[in-house]
């Protein structure tokens, strides 16, 4: 469908043609109003690309499931930390829960919440598993935001940020706290 025909389409005709039963066709249509807004297009590419080095099948088009046998390193990305505590503590996180910095959460720009995931401090090798609640960090060049307990418990609570490896745990994989 030709992007200027998407600029009339209104939701009762996406409706319409959900009755119908053409999936494809409101795929299409919603595709082609998020990519019509340049930005916005950037954007969810950059997040695609990102969610597929992350999450297995979760790339456009791929619709079967991870593979067991894959390993973990395919599921692995490095880069700076950071964390928030006092601050922010009691407020509304982006999953509409509220922020308690005495358990093991972070922040992280596209993984699903509730994604688990093991953060390894790479300096001192001390590792902690939390469970994604938030969205961030809102620094430029930093992958993830942590809350005070699990940046106390990796010990990077002293120095504000350090150099991380995240690794998506299995499914079950992990505590939850």
């Amino acid at each position: 469908m030709p992007l200027s025909d998407v600029s009339g389409t209104t939701a009762s005709h996406t409706f319409q043609k959900a009755q119908a039963g053409d999936a494809q066709v409101i795929a299409s249509d919603m595709a082609a109003q998020l990519f019509a807004c340049p930005r916005t297009a950037l954007l969810v590419a950059g997040t695609m690309m990102l969610s597929a080095c992350l999450l297995p099948g979760s790339a456009a088009g791929e619709s079967k499931p991870a593979d067991a046998t894959e390993s973990a390193s395919q599921r692995r990305q490095t880069g700076l930390a950071s964390w928030y505590g006092f601050e922010h503590h009691g407020r509304r996180t982006a999953s509409g829960e509220r922020f308690d910095r005495g358990k093991l959460t972070a922040a992280h720009p596209f993984l699903p919440f509730s994604t688990m995931l093991r953060v390894t401090n790479l300096g001192s090798g001390r590792s902690v598993v939390v469970r994604v609640n938030d969205r961030g960090p809102t620094h430029p060049g930093r992958v993830i935001d942590l809350s005070e307990a699990a940046a106390q418990e990796i010990g990077m609570d002293r120095s504000g940020v350090v150099r991380v490896a995240i690794t998506v745990m299995p499914s079950g994989g992990g505590r939850d706290d």
